[in-house]
């Protein structure tokens, strides 16, 4: 089986180790180096790393009609797709003898799109999973061959169950790959019914509403964890929560209040515990400690409710 695999972030990299015990991998196409992190240095996307480090050989096109060169006349059996970054062209899926195959974290057709686990998360849906679809050029709508179910646990972050989805989508392309191939299984359309949309997460979107319920706020800051961060404005700066527990003192909406100790939020309809946060400038810290830098004095949040 020759293939060809396209991807860029870190969850990309077992299906890229998947594929490579199941077929012989031509190449290896992920985004170009980017500026990233708080320097802005310029750097190579985990499965640029992942694919060095393997003897595999990489491009980074930039347009559309490079991408489409690459895959011109190499003949192909298939190529797998995980998080890549960039929609395909009808013209560039039609390169392989087997199309396009995607590793999708959601049971499709809930959550088509780019950010499906942090939707499914804010959401409050207690399971997800992998797809392995055949792309065309809808929005994650083509066929799907293979399934596999995963619960969501009611303390996960977006990244952690990310982290597992990553695992279980090679589990499943190495398990079911070759079979879809040898057409032992054969690509069922998407139902009509049920599908959902999870557009790309964005920052002011993560601005953390004080009218949830201390479940919805919960929720919030585990979908937006590790990116782009849930936040709070207060004293004219963003604090980032990473992580939030139960609170059961009355604290006024819109107020943090040091009591025992522990920096506790009060919300329109309850209150939350800042467990993990991060002041503007500053590293990441537990709320304890937090607290303790503040000598037991409170905050207001700047948008408290009216």
């Amino acid at each position: 089986m020759r293939a060809a695999f396209l991807g860029t972030p870190a969850a990309a990299v077992p299906s890229l180790a998947a594929l490579m015990e199941v077929a012989a991998v031509e190449f290896v196409v992920t985004q170009p180096d980017r500026p990233r992190g708080r320097g802005r240095s310029v750097e190579a996307s985990p499965v640029k790393l992942a694919a060095q480090e393997w003897g595999l050989q990489v491009h980074q096109p930039r347009r559309d009609d490079e991408l489409l060169e690459l895959f011109v006349g190499t003949n192909l059996d298939v190529a797998v797709v995980v998080a890549y970054g960039r929609i395909l062209r009808p013209d560039v899926l039609a390169t392989t003898d087997a199309g396009f195959v995607n590793v999708h974290f959601s049971l499709l057709p809930r959550w088509r799109g780019a950010a499906p686990v942090s939707r499914a998360i804010l959401a409050g849906d207690d399971y997800t999973g992998v797809s392995l679809m055949v792309l065309d050029e809808g929005m994650d709508t083509g066929p799907v061959f293979a399934v596999a179910e995963s619960a969501i646990n009611e303390y996960e972050t977006a990244g952690q169950v990310t982290g597992r989805l990553a695992s279980l989508g090679a589990d499943v392309l190495r398990d079911h790959l070759d079979d879809y191939l040898h057409e032992r299984l054969r690509p069922a359309r998407q139902m009509a019914t049920g599908a959902t949309e999870a557009p790309r997460l964005t920052t002011a979107e993560a601005h953390l509403d004080l009218s949830l319920s201390p479940t919805g706020f919960a929720r919030a800051v585990r979908a937006f964890n590790p990116r782009p961060g849930a936040w709070l404005m207060a004293e004219g700066h963003r604090i980032k929560v990473f992580e939030v527990g139960p609170a059961t003192p009355f604290v006024e909406p819109g107020v943090i209040e040091i009591i025992n100790g522990r920096p506790i939020l009060g919300l329109e309809h309850g209150a939350v515990e800042l467990v993990e946060l991060q002041p503007a400038g500053k590293a990441p810290l537990s709320g304890r400690a937090w607290a303790n830098g503040r000598r037991g004095e409170g905050l207001v949040v700047d948008e408290a409710p009216g």
